[in-house]
């Protein structure tokens, strides 16, 4: 059904094709037609960070920021959800358009800028949602908040998610807040591991419910940065790591129509470096915390590939966009 909605999709501006998308499919889960939308997969149950997920394959944050979708995209099989990202206030993000696609390269370009309703919206859309599945909830700053106060955002997000989420992630990879990822180097990357893990033990303490949290990852960090992350997530007890987010590189696409477009790269050009910080994290991590493997996966033997450099579950998004659900059946047969 999708490869004959797609072109129709593809004819339309992207993020307008985006929610008349997932409007149709939000729709359509809530009438008798869900059989449209909901597809059974086989169990594939891994048990990751303490917690029971029935398949490895996940959505990557992004696709669903604010929570809106959620039974939708459960009824697809993903084994987990990630919404967000998700920032303490509500803001519209970068100007439009800023979303762009390369369909020669299975790609796409995006500099959205955490555009998102804010925490109490999603947290209204989360209580709303029958799904009761593993749901991630993706965690970051809002723009006009400086660097320097950015743990504040975090914490801020991270108590009022805790209770409705499986896991938090802090995102400090995003290419297109400014100065964001500065936070995932040096004091900056101390400070604000050490702030969200003492509220992430008062919140399991005061809930009476540990939740892990995770850290989102950049592909354009090179060895010596990766192992300095890997050590620092490890001394200040993470749960785990997801990598990686898009890319600022534009090599094998700059010469395609929107392949200059400033903002991250995703789709089949991250493939290589997202597996290449997989191989590393798993090489200096040795076993110590789990790796989510993102970026690039548009096929089953991709995302086995994810899984054989060192990841114990892996997330979608871009594939998802030029392969539809199908995707995901693939996916989770090649891991079971």
């Amino acid at each position: 059904m999708y490869s004959l909605i797609r072109p129709i999709l593809f004819c339309l501006e992207p993020e307008t094709a985006h929610h008349i998308a997932l409007d149709g499919m939000k729709a359509l889960e809530r009438t008798p037609l869900r059989g449209l939308v909901a597809q059974s997969l086989p169990d594939a149950p891994r048990q990751v960070m303490g917690i029971d997920f029935p398949n490895p394959v996940g959505l990557a944050a992004g696709l669903d920021k604010n929570g809106d979708y959620i039974d939708a995209m459960a009824a697809l099989g993903f084994g987990f959800l990630e919404i967000g990202t998700i920032t303490p206030r509500p803001q519209p993000g970068n100007s439009k358009p800023r979303l762009f696609r390369l369909p020669h390269a299975q790609a796409i370009i995006n500099r959205m800028g955490f555009n998102n309703e804010g925490v109490d919206y999603l947290i209204e859309r989360v209580r709303e949602a029958r799904y009761r599945g593993v749901l991630g909830i993706n965690i970051g700053k809002n723009l006009d908040t400086p660097v320097e106060k950015a743990t504040d955002d975090y914490v801020t997000c991270l108590r009022k998610v805790y209770e409705y989420s499986s896991y938090v992630t802090v995102n400090i990879s995003s290419p297109n807040t400014k100065g964001l990822r500065a936070l995932q180097h040096g004091d900056a990357l101390e400070d604000l591991l050490a702030t969200v893990k003492r509220e992430q033990g008062e919140l399991a303490k005061r809930h009476g419910r540990y939740v892990p949290v995770v850290l989102k990852i950049a592909p354009d960090l090179d060895e010596e940065q990766i192992a300095a992350i890997a050590d620092a997530l490890v001394r200040h007890g993470y749960d785990g790591v997801i990598a990686t987010n898009t890319t600022l590189s534009r090599v094998g696409v700059g010469h395609l129509p929107h392949g200059k477009e400033q903002g991250g790269l995703s789709g089949r050009p991250v493939f290589r470096l997202s597996t290449e910080v997989v191989q590393q994290l798993s090489r200096e991590l040795n076993g110590r915390l789990p790796i989510i493997g993102v970026g690039g996966i548009l096929s089953g033997k991709d995302a086995k590939a994810k899984i054989d450099a060192g990841a114990s579950l892996v997330q979608i998004y871009s594939g998802f966009i030029y392969r539809g659900p199908g995707l995901i059946k693939e996916a989770v047969a090649a891991l079971a």
